[in-house]
């Protein structure tokens, strides 16, 4: 809690230790706020509409959305939209309001459940709390953008013995330096996390991801709305992916412990098996799919009809291929869904299937359809 990387550094952007989509390019929000408003249409228009962000770290991304939101205020005038942000760290939450409110924000009394509230620049309320029980129940649409990779993993290993778990030691030879060994015999976790069918020699798993999938799940199926998850991330197949990044380079997991970004490949498959059946989920889907599907390259045309200057074409081209290419974030980071089951299976089979008007695909996952 006060030693941890977030509490003192937390450091997203070119001056910090590694960037995300929401920093490289505004397209990559803007795209994100039109799939929930696509979302919120497809479900017939709720009259509430909460979004809910989980780790929103400065805050770019929720602005891009909220950019959207005003720019389609024809379209949302008679819902009731606010603003949701779960996030642990006081520095980043300091960074946030900046960004969304001006830092026109005001703490909340100690018997609510959010610790912060203000009102965003484009006059929509937005409150903040340390975890997401807190958030008021209602419907939602929640977004987890390299979220998941944060939280800690427990690692495996299979042993002519059996599964072993990877715990961290301090090395006898050098007493400042920590070191990876194996637990000598079978502990809690092996026993509880590793799957019977498991068929990987290494295996990482987080399972505080499974339980805030299990809170999504159930809050999706209660109340509605959809959960968007965009991360690094495989199906169930890669190993070892846990690593440090400092200053933009890899760092060694175990040097300096607090000083650096710590990261492990979100398992995709593990969130699908956490939410019990209780919504359909989609994909995940490779970045570039999902951007392409958005029409991300019509967006970029109308940004660089619009762009007077040389600088602002090469910026907008640089930021759509970091996105897209496949050797940069195009193939590494994946979009995965979560949504009532309603959403994409008729729950009244008795009606004759001649008179059903189908269900409008989920954007991104599919193409766009622009009305």
């Amino acid at each position: 809690p006060f030693q941890g990387y977030y509490t003192r550094r937390g450091g997203i952007g070119d001056s910090g230790d590694f960037i995300t989509s929401p920093e490289i390019s505004q397209v990559f929000g803007e795209l994100i706020g039109i799939w929930y408003i696509s979302e919120w249409m497809a479900m017939g228009k709720p009259k509430t509409f909460q979004l809910v962000e989980l780790g929103p770290g400065r805050g770019t991304l929720a602005e891009d959305i909220l950019r959207v939101f005003n720019q389609l205020t024809s379209v949302l005038s008679k819902c009731d939209v606010s603003v949701h942000l779960v996030e642990v760290s006081p520095k980043l939450s300091e960074i946030q309001a900046r960004m969304l409110t001006g830092g026109k924000v005001q703490p909340n009394p100690e018997d609510e459940s959010a610790y912060m509230k203000g009102i965003s620049k484009t006059g929509i309320p937005i409150f903040w709390y340390r975890d997401i029980q807190d958030v008021p129940s209602g419907y939602s649409f929640y977004l987890a953008h390299e979220f998941f990779d944060a939280l800690p993993i427990h690692k495996f290993q299979r042993t002519e013995k059996g599964w072993r778990e990877v715990l961290v030691d301090i090395d006898p030879e050098v007493p400042d330096q920590l070191r990876f060994v194996l637990s000598p015999s079978s502990t809690p976790a092996t026993e509880n996390f590793i799957q019977p069918e498991e068929t990987r020699d290494h295996v990482e798993v987080c399972p505080e991801a499974g339980v805030i999938v299990q809170r999504l799940a159930c809050r999706i199926e209660k109340d509605g709305g959809a959960a968007l998850v965009a991360d690094y991330g495989h199906d169930g197949t890669k190993t070892d992916t846990f690593r440090g990044f400092r200053n933009h380079k890899l760092h060694d997991v175990l040097s300096a412990p607090g000083t650096a970004d710590l990261t492990a490949d979100v398992d995709f498959s593990y969130l699908r098996k956490m939410t019990q059946e209780r919504t359909t989920t989609l994909g995940p889907i490779k970045q570039r799919e999902f951007l392409k599907n958005m029409g991300i390259d019509l967006r970029l045309q109308v940004l660089l009809q619009n762009s007077r200057d040389t600088a602002t074409r090469e910026q907008l081209l640089h930021s759509y291929d970091m996105l897209m290419n496949p050797e940069k974030m195009g193939d590494c980071f994946n979009f995965f869904a979560l949504l009532p089951h309603h959403r994409l299976v008729r729950a009244d089979k008795k009606d004759e299937p001649e008179s059903k008007s189908p269900l409008p695909p989920v954007a991104g996952f599919n193409e766009l359809l622009l009305k």
